[in-house]
């Protein structure tokens, strides 16, 4: 791997966060942090090392449980202060024993979605209902800024951070899109609207201002 430790910008505590994903699925498993020697250790043994904040202490992802994670490769971001590592897991990434850490959310938004419906959860909500519950989940992470939110995370580094996610977002679903492959870029096209939702709650754009200006459009284009 050509990163080197010194390429990172590690913030003010010493540590750059780090969002760990299925190297074959892109499945995002876990958002966690790294300092210098975590990240060195990570690149020079070919999986995954963190830095514990709680416990004051470096880990070796499955030392314990043997649920490592092989290191397939480490791309910083345009600024080089945040990582996403791809990796090959050998067991489930989150201690409660889901695939993912971030399973639970899916679940409470899975549940939320089968009760604004009234349903058993037999069909998906339609493409309306999902943009505001993901609006809403948007606008409380920028409310709450909870710590360990990519959100939060987009949020804190302010509108030109958002905006080269937006542009990166935008040049991956165009190479999708001439791929040819329809799951990556139905894949690429979610990451684009869902940090295009990030750039609205930014900027207040509501989700009823863009419905309203899509509306008038369509009466135009039916009177033409």
């Amino acid at each position: 791997m050509s990163l080197k430790p010194e390429d990172v910008r590690f913030d003010e505590r010493g540590l750059v966060p780090a969002i760990v994903q299925d190297a074959r699925t892109r499945e995002v498993l876990t958002l966690a942090y790294m300092n210098e020697e975590s990240l060195r250790r990570t690149l020079e043994g070919g999986e995954t090392w963190f830095w514990s904040r709680s416990r004051s202490e470096l880990w070796h992802k499955g030392a314990t449980s043997g649920h490592t994670q092989r290191v397939v490769a480490v791309h910083p971001d345009c600024d080089s202060d945040a990582l996403v590592v791809l990796v090959e897991p050998r067991g489930p990434a989150c201690h409660t024993g889901a695939t993912s850490c971030f399973s639970q959310s899916f679940e409470a938004t899975q549940t939320a979605w089968e009760e604004s419906r009234g349903e058993d959860g037999g069909n998906e909500p339609g493409i309306g209902v999902t943009l505001e519950q993901l609006f809403e989940v948007i606008e409380s992470r920028r409310r709450e800024m909870p710590e360990g939110s990519y959100t939060a995370y987009l949020f804190e580094k302010g509108l030109n951070k958002i905006l080269k996610k937006v542009g990166e977002e935008s040049a991956e679903t165009i190479i999708a899109a001439k791929d040819g492959d329809a799951g990556a870029l139905t894949s690429e096209t979610a990451d684009l609207v869902y940090h295009l939702l990030v750039l609205m709650v930014e900027r207040g754009l509501t989700l009823e201002a863009l419905s309203r200006e899509l509306a008038s459009r369509s009466r135009e284009k039916r009177s033409e």
